[in-house]
């Protein structure tokens, strides 16, 4: 069962609503039976808005879940699977026993490994202009006399060694 999830939106009352291809899912961000308090889901919608995330680039599926809920998790789908297809990161959520609030969470989760790997390339790309950088750079004229001088003990030698040598 595939559907699309796009970017999740806010009413000014606070509640988040998910934008489905068959239609609109609301969820208020104050989950109480999870423990968590505040507006966690808030900084997901920021973090999916400002990483430019699209629904036609996320699959979902919904999957049986395994482990405690009780009937509630064996009967119905509520474990979430995102994948990003530009990168191919996958999430898996099966936290909670509601639906709603795993999709909140896989959202959240693959939102937050999207950043750190576009941070990861981003880092890798600036050692490399750094390390770029230093290979490019002159060196010290004392070290250069150094490395020449050395050269010259070292062909002083090798030409000691040969055959061809005659006093």
């Amino acid at each position: 069962m595939f559907s699309k999830v796009c970017i999740a939106n806010y009413k000014p009352n606070g509640s988040l609503y998910l934008l489905v291809k068959k239609g609109v899912i609301e969820y208020n961000h104050v989950m109480e039976h999870s423990g968590q308090r505040g507006k966690p889901s808030e900084s997901v919608a920021d973090r999916i808005r400002d990483l430019g995330l699209r629904k036609e680039d996320i699959i979902e599926k919904f999957i049986r879940s395994a482990g405690k809920g009780g009937q509630n998790v064996n009967k119905t789908s509520t474990c979430v699977y995102l994948k990003h297809i530009p990168t191919g990161i996958e999430v898996k959520c099966q936290q909670e026993r509601s639906q709603v609030m795993n999709r909140v969470s896989a959202l959240g989760l693959l939102a937050l490994k999207i950043a750190e790997a576009a941070l990861q390339v981003k880092l890798e790309r600036k050692q490399a202009r750094e390390k770029e950088r230093r290979r490019k750079r002159p060196r010290p004229y004392r070290l250069k006399q150094n490395i020449l001088e050395s050269k010259k003990k070292t062909g002083e030698k090798k030409r000691l060694r040969s055959k061809k040598f005659e006093e």
